[in-house]
């Protein structure tokens, strides 16, 4: 086998996991903070690439990358606000059966508003053609694409390490009634954390935008793969979803190099067989606020 087609081969997978792992962390934070199974996860990834479409059409690109993920932020906080949070205190499964409902009434909205059919998104001049990595040319977007998830994960580990809101994060995943007691008001901590979660949808739709292009139905294909990475990262754990979100991007891609048909299973393969040595994923942990 040509060595160069296998190393540009896995710089693809490496590409593929940054848009799972931005997409992933996402559900983590909600899930770890929230304990919703966001399955509109996916819908709001969807709404990122079109609201950023439209915008790079009125005001470019670089401002539609900014403006996007926020727009979509501010949706996930004031959905939390008016579908979630008043059922909290009911069965989980409320929540989930909210979630899964949200997805069709979201994706139909797309349908109405921007129609079925799949619209190209068009790299931003600036970032198009090829640079050389590791001495093969390689797309200047994708390497965009890989330099602003590593600008974003530095920027997520040191808000929750280093700053006295991701303490505040951190204490609500694991005891939301203790962090009442201290007198923070729990309710605008979900609604942040899950516009949070959202905002990190948001982006993974633009940035995927020119390279898969936009159709209604993305979300739903994407948000399979992002539970997977989920789960097989250890379900509320960011790191275990960034190492389980990198190791997907390059199975699939390496797989689609080797057997294309195999490219759909194997991530399920990967899953069971983690899962079946280590059932909490890869960097799991035991969370009593769900058990």
């Amino acid at each position: 086998m040509d060595i160069n087609l296998l190393i540009a081969q896995l710089l693809n997978g490496l590409i593929l996991g940054m848009i799972y792992v931005l997409i992933s962390i996402g559900l983590t934070i909600i899930f770890s903070m929230v304990g919703v199974v966001n399955f509109a996860h996916g819908a709001f990834f969807a709404l990122g690439a079109y609201v950023g479409l439209k915008l790079k059409d009125v005001i470019g690109f670089w401002p539609a990358l900014i403006l996007s993920p926020i727009t979509i932020g501010l949706l996930g906080i004031w959905v939390e606000m008016t579908l979630f949070r008043p059922l909290y205190k009911k069965h989980h499964l409320f929540g989930l059966f909210v979630s899964f409902g949200l997805i069709y009434v979201l994706e139909d909205a797309i349908r109405i508003i921007w129609g079925s059919q799949t619209m190209p998104f068009p790299t931003p001049i600036s970032l198009s053609g090829t640079s050389v990595v590791f001495g093969l040319p390689f797309s200047k977007y994708r390497v965009f694409i890989l330099l602003i998830t590593i600008f974003i994960l530095i920027v997520v580990w040191y808000l929750l390490e280093k700053t006295p809101y991701g303490a505040i994060i951190k204490a609500g995943s694991r005891d939301k009634e203790m962090v009442d007691f201290l007198g923070i008001r729990t309710p605008l901590v979900f609604s942040l954390v899950f516009g949070i979660g959202c905002f990190f949808a948001g982006l993974a739709g633009i940035l995927s935008g020119p390279m898969w292009g936009v159709h209604p139905g993305m979300g739903g294909a994407i948000i399979i793969v992002a539970f997977v990475t989920v789960v097989l990262g250890g379900l509320g754990s960011l790191p275990g979803a960034i190492i389980a979100g990198i190791i997907i991007g390059e199975v699939v891609s390496i797989s689609t190099l080797f057997w294309p048909p195999l490219s759909e299973a194997v991530i399920y393969i990967v899953l069971i067989i983690v899962l079946l040595a280590r059932p909490r994923g890869i960097m799991g942990e035991r969370w009593e606020a769900f058990e």
